[in-house]
């Protein structure tokens, strides 16, 4: 069955922007933080966030699969994925939420056969929304937490660019210090990069895609609802993400528990894979 990717994305945004608004309310006042048994912060944002979103989910495509980030923390995961499911991180960059930060994201993204076709990022705090529209196009909008949003034809077009003479611009995880610091120099060898930036949550990928910047390798951990919704929209926008030995970033894989090998994502693809 084909979906109507447009159509999907237009049916998903007033939930997405639910969780935002709530988001930003819960930003407002004091709110307890727990931890999971990673050690990683959840609050009640992300569990209600989460909820929208499957809610929203279950009715405009019932019986797709849907892997969310606090119904596998709490151990509750599809039998099968099949050859499309959805990926929700509900609240992306809960560091960032704790920390009063706005670099925190809303995500959601549909993949298919291993790939993700569509993603949807929202950051409420920006109020910034960048999704896909159809193949090989992504857009973004501003003022985007209250509804009605303008049809996507109105919204701004995203494409990446072409790498600047005076340099790359390298972007880094704000909370996260990669475990395998040492290789990404080896990684950049030979580019001329003009600077580096520490940017929290999914919004990495969304820089990336309107042509703020250049590259994002990523050596520490990640998982596939952290990853897929900025890469639908990247590579809609120009980009790629590769792992390291310059192989696609694919996903469905429980058996590794949704965890990401360590990859890069270019604004174009690739300007090298340098090990």
């Amino acid at each position: 069955m084909t979906i109507d990717r447009d159509a999907l994305v237009e049916a998903l945004l007033p939930a997405v922007l639910q969780a935002g608004r709530l988001q930003a309310e819960m930003l407002a006042h004091d709110f307890a933080v727990a931890h999971k048994v990673d050690r990683s912060p959840v609050t009640a944002a992300d569990q209600n966030s989460e909820a929208i979103l499957l809610a929203a989910l279950d009715e405009v495509a019932p019986g797709v699969p849907v892997v969310a980030e606090e119904e596998v923390a709490a151990a509750r995961i599809p039998a099968a994925l099949g050859d499309r499911y959805f990926l929700v991180d509900p609240l992306d960059g809960t560091r960032e939420f704790v920390e009063r930060r706005a670099e925190f994201t809303v995500n959601v993204a549909l993949v298919e056969h291993g790939r993700p076709v569509l993603g949807i990022i929202l950051a409420p705090a920006m109020g910034e929304i960048f999704a896909t529209r159809g193949p090989g196009a992504a857009w973004s909008r501003c003022d985007a937490l209250h509804p009605p949003l303008p049809p996507l034809s109105s919204w701004r077009a995203l494409a990446t660019r072409q790498p600047p003479a005076t340099g790359l611009v390298v972007l880094g995880s704000r909370s996260h210090v990669d475990t395998g610091v040492a290789p990404v120099p080896r990684l950049l060898a030979g580019l001329t990069i003009a600077d580096r930036r520490r940017v929290g949550s999914s919004l990495k990928f969304c820089l990336i895609a309107r042509g703020d910047a250049d590259i994002y390798a990523r050596l520490g951990p990640t998982s596939e609802w952290d990853t897929a919704a900025g890469q639908a929209i990247l590579e809609a926008a120009g980009g790629a993400v590769t792992t390291l030995d310059g192989g696609a970033l694919d996903y469905g894989h429980p058996e590794r528990r949704f965890l990401n090998p360590h990859f890069i994502a270019w604004g174009r693809p690739p300007i090298g894979v340098r090990g």
